[in-house]
């Protein structure tokens, strides 16, 4: 799973095909494309070095002017209680049309966080009792997205070994995120010093479907530019 940011801009355009998206549209569908649950139960039922997972994300601090912010918890679908991932993400803007998923973590020991947060993402104010101060920031860990315009889809990925990692004897982790509206492809892997790989998927991302897409009302585009593995555990 995905350097300090600054507001988000409404004014600032990126003219891709002919069309100007607003970095406040490109916000707007990045962060609908992520609140959700997701699962990866059909890939698991596919091919058994999957497992079935899900993914809850749910935006949080909504009154803040400098996100949006959404809290991310992942689990195995059998310890759905008990998430291995429980995550904080900043949305912000990038120039050339770019959009960045800056990664926190939650204070405390990890049991500390699953006893605290876990099932967050079903309150109608996750995090309410936390502010964005008390985060640490996973320096280096940051997803930049670009948008296909073949396809719709956001892809992005973390710069190249600048994420520090302890987890199972790496020195590094990379994450390959790839999404649409329906769908989020996410592969995050470990790595050592050596580069070899020491946690994450082999044989390519996991892939999760949305159980509850949302929509994304979006103004008409003119021309213009004007609105009218069991060894791939993760």
């Amino acid at each position: 799973m995905l350097a300090s940011l600054g507001l988000i801009s409404i004014f600032a355009t990126g003219f891709v095909g002919g069309c100007a998206r607003s970095d406040r549209e490109n916000i707007a569908e990045v962060r609908a494309n992520l609140i959700g649950s997701f699962d990866s139960t059909a890939q698991a039922e596919a091919d058994p070095e999957y497992f079935a997972i899900t993914l809850h994300m749910a935006e949080v601090w909504k009154e803040r002017t400098d996100g949006p912010w959404i809290y991310v918890e992942q689990a195995r679908a059998e310890l759905a209680d008990k998430p291995y991932r429980q995550r904080v993400y900043r949305l912000s803007a990038l120039p050339g049309g770019r959009v960045q998923s800056e990664v926190f973590e939650l204070p405390g020991t990890m049991d500390e966080v699953v006893k605290n947060y876990a099932g967050a993402w079903k309150l109608e104010r996750p995090l309410s009792g936390l502010s964005p101060e008390k985060l640490v920031s996973r320096q280096g860990c940051a997803i930049t997205l670009k948008r296909d315009e073949k396809t719709g889809a956001w892809i992005g990925s973390t710069d190249g070994n600048s994420c520090l990692s302890t987890l199972r004897g790496a020195a590094y982790a990379t994450s390959e995120v790839t999404m649409t509206r329906t769908m989020l492809q996410s592969w995050d892997r470990g790595f050592d010093a050596s580069g070899k790989q020491v946690w994450g998927a082999t044989k390519g991302p996991y892939v999760f479907l949305k159980e509850m897409p949302g929509v994304v009302s979006m103004p008409a585009c003119h021309p213009t530019g004007e609105a009218g593995a069991k060894s791939a555990k993760p």
